[in-house]
């Protein structure tokens, strides 16, 4: 059974949209998507520096993008004359996204339209970059140390564990003195302490009013029920109902990401084959520690594309015959 996954926030590089442009439609759709999201989107994928992408509000829309436009290469005929994913859940048997992620997988579930994702993730980076505007705080990954020995001590320095991620790998987030505090006492067994490429303490209290922000604005977000198993992030469930998937993505913005509970739920599911969209990396990274015996596949580029059609092919859910093909067989 094969996983499709969206990474999150900080898996974004300069230039990294700059191959996906040689493949026909992408440009023509990201210029709509840019046009709908009111962010250039094009200019930050291609020419922007590493600061300007790290902006919240910058980075947010831009992975969700990649994401689309990497998934719709796959599972389309390319991209040109594409429409939407709706192939794609009967050739997957679970999505999940980290973070920001879970909106490219809310498209690739067909719970959220293209142009609805691109809507709502513009409105999340902008609220999430002035709740994190009101006070200097970030996020540092913790490598190494035992799970309840590390998060004891993040309690006791005031910081929130936000993402736990699996595989050895937790995520703290909080002030900067905090954090500082936090490089200075490591807790035992723990040989890293590295500062993160994001612009605030998300998935803590630091971002309730983004929460609020959008609360207002989702009731009116048009979605369908999944349409293959979706993985949320608040505790590794699975969610049937499009409504509650638009909920849970809300909530989290405030609350841990519980990425380590979303592997077990794969795990669970029967998953043999894991494929992250682009830029893919880092959570195909936390697969090959946490998932011994899944094959695990980043696309990170268009070279990447022939390699995840090939995994496709043996290990996703076969694809429906159309109904011409029936009559075919039964002829």
């Amino acid at each position: 059974m094969l996983v499709l996954v969206a990474p999150g926030q900080g898996a974004q590089k300069p230039g990294f949209l700059t191959p996906w442009l040689d493949l026909p439609g992408v440009t023509e759709r990201l210029t709509w998507w840019s046009a709908v999201s009111g962010l250039d989107l094009i200019h930050y994928g291609t020419k922007a520096d590493e600061e300007e992408i790290r902006d919240t509000a910058v980075a947010q829309p831009l992975l969700v993008a990649a994401g689309l436009v990497s998934a719709h290469a796959l599972f389309g005929e390319g991209i040109e004359g594409a429409t939407g994913l709706a192939g794609l859940p009967s050739r997957i048997g679970a999505v999940a996204g980290h973070s920001v992620g879970e909106i490219t997988a809310a498209v690739a579930a067909g719970v959220l339209t293209d142009e609805a994702a691109m809507v709502l993730v513009r409105r999340r980076g902008l609220a999430m970059a002035e709740a994190a505007s009101r006070t200097e705080t970030g996020m540092a990954a913790i490598l190494g140390g035992e799970q309840d020995d590390v998060v004891a001590h993040l309690d006791k320095h005031g910081l929130t564990p936000a993402n736990v991620n699996g595989a050895g790998q937790i995520v703290a987030a909080g002030t900067a003195e905090q954090l500082a505090a936090l490089a200075a006492d490591k807790p035992e067994g723990v040989r890293r302490v590295v500062p993160l490429k994001v612009a605030g303490a998300f998935h803590t209290d630091h971002m309730t009013p983004a929460v609020a922000a959008l609360e207002a604005l989702v009731a009116g977000v048009p979605v369908a029920d999944p349409r293959t198993a979706y993985v949320s992030n608040r505790d590794g469930g699975v969610m049937t109902s499009g409504a509650g998937v638009i909920e849970r993505m809300v909530a989290q913005v405030s609350n841990p990401v519980r990425w380590d509970l979303c592997m077990e739920t794969f795990q669970e599911l029967g998953a043999t084959a894991l494929i992250e969209v682009a830029p893919g990396g880092t959570l195909t990274g936390i697969a090959k520690r946490a998932l011994p015996g899944v094959t695990n596949l980043a696309l990170k580029t268009p070279d990447d594309l022939d390699a995840a059609r090939a995994l496709i092919e043996e290990h996703a859910v076969p694809a429906l015959a159309t109904p011409a093909e029936e009559e075919l067989r039964e002829a």
